[in-house]
């Protein structure tokens, strides 16, 4: 027969140890908090949070890999009558997309994410990568290569205009993410057309 452990019920997924490594960034701060740390209050060993997450910087950007998959599949889904432009918006809409329950763990995440400058190293590399699904789609779109001026200048304003919106929804706890990333992302679609 075994006998259930006392205590605390260990995180069995990896929303549920995002959410520790989250919730300890937020009261300890990041730098202040270790792999053993986040394990501890899991109640799993340091090895377990390794099959989860490369690193404690990985923690804070939970299943972005996975996110990340599923806007280029989204992008090369999107019938070739749509615009370029508009395909964009709305893939990067639906990618930021989350259930109202993750709202509070988005917020402390995103909070985390610019405005921790250890995370900034990091970041650079996970923006790259948001960056190359955008500028690949563009590429396969306008018959150019990834790396040519025209995908890039379109995914770096993409990547510009979204970082704007989270720091404006940062800034005001009453505002709603997904409208201000329609306004911004309507801007550039519009060619920046202003009133």
């Amino acid at each position: 027969m075994v006998v259930p452990r006392a205590g605390r019920r260990p995180a069995t997924s990896a929303g549920e140890l995002e959410h520790v490594a989250l919730r300890m960034f937020d009261e300890r701060g990041f730098d202040e908090t270790t792999v053993e740390d986040i394990a501890a209050a899991a109640g799993i060993g340091r090895r377990t949070f390794f099959r989860y997450y490369a690193s404690k910087n990985d923690a804070a950007w939970g299943d972005f890999d996975s996110q990340l998959g599923r806007m280029r599949a989204a992008l090369a889904a999107t019938p070739p009558a749509v615009g370029v432009l508009d395909a964009l918006r709305t893939a990067i809409l639906d990618f930021n997309r989350y259930p109202a329950a993750e709202a509070v763990w988005h917020r402390r995440r995103m909070v985390l994410i610019l405005r921790t400058p250890a995370l900034t190293a990091h970041s650079t590399l996970r923006y790259a990568g948001w960056r190359a699904v955008v500028a690949d789609f563009v590429a396969a779109r306008t018959g150019a290569a990834p790396g040519d001026l025209i995908p890039q200048a379109v995914a770096g304003a993409f990547l510009g205009v979204a970082l704007a919106a989270y720091e404006q929804w940062l800034a005001d706890d009453r505002a709603e993410l997904q409208a201000l990333l329609d306004t911004a992302l309507t801007l550039l679609s519009t060619g920046l057309r202003l009133p």
